[in-house]
């Protein structure tokens, strides 16, 4: 499986959400994960090389990549048909470069907020992506979801993206996420983050 981490609007959490689906692909479900860091920020590649100096055993590698160097690696990544293959993409449509990456993948998750620019945004990045690879299994996650606010716009944004693939249950903004690293995550954030994931990964978790 090659699931894709992406948005066109930064700051949704995508490189959070790659870490987070690693560690419990691999901690949770014993799922063999790599994760490729296309972010031009290497967030999750950093967060790998400060686990290897504090000599944790890592559950996944980690491998810093470029669209450029994409074409090379999927023949290698793609050998085994178990693995989890996930990507942290950059965020940015405006590079040829992405269209093997995205032709390759099973599935994108897509974290969004509501409100009007990223929602234009996630809706943008869906078309194009959609466009490239008709049959990818898209999956938007509200995420950083404030509790007790209230969001105008979010009945009409829920309409619109489950027009292009499924919305699952929200993830509250919550300080623990801050904390997370490529070699484990706070025990609070199990019983928040389990349920959607499971919800996003079951059915290929079984074909496994």
């Amino acid at each position: 499986m090659i699931c894709l981490f992406g948005n066109q609007k930064g700051g949704v959490g995508k490189s959070t959400l790659t870490v987070l689906s690693g560690n419990y692909l691999s901690l949770a479900k014993q799922w063999p994960v790599t994760i490729i860091d296309m972010d031009y920020q290497q967030s999750v590649s950093q967060k790998y090389e400060k686990a290897k100096v504090l000599e944790n055993a890592e559950p996944y590698e980690v491998i810093p990549s470029t669209l450029e160097t994409f074409p090379m690696l999927s023949p290698v990544l793609t050998k085994s048909k178990n693995d989890a293959i996930l990507i942290d993409l950059p965020g940015k449509l405006d590079d040829d470069g992405l269209l093997p990456v995205f032709k390759s993948a099973d599935m994108v998750i897509c974290p969004f907020a509501y409100e009007e620019f990223t929602f234009e945004s996630t809706v943008l990045f869906t078309v194009v992506i959609k466009k490239v690879n008709p049959k990818i299994d898209v999956v938007f996650i509200p995420n950083r979801i404030k509790a007790n606010v209230k969001f105008e716009i979010m009945s009409e944004v829920n309409e619109q993206l489950s027009k292009f693939g499924r919305i699952t249950r929200p993830l509250p903004d919550k300080i623990d996420f801050q904390r997370i690293t490529t070699f484990q995550m706070p025990l609070s954030l199990y019983p928040v983050i389990a349920p959607v994931l499971e919800e996003i990964f079951a059915d290929r978790l079984w074909k496994k």
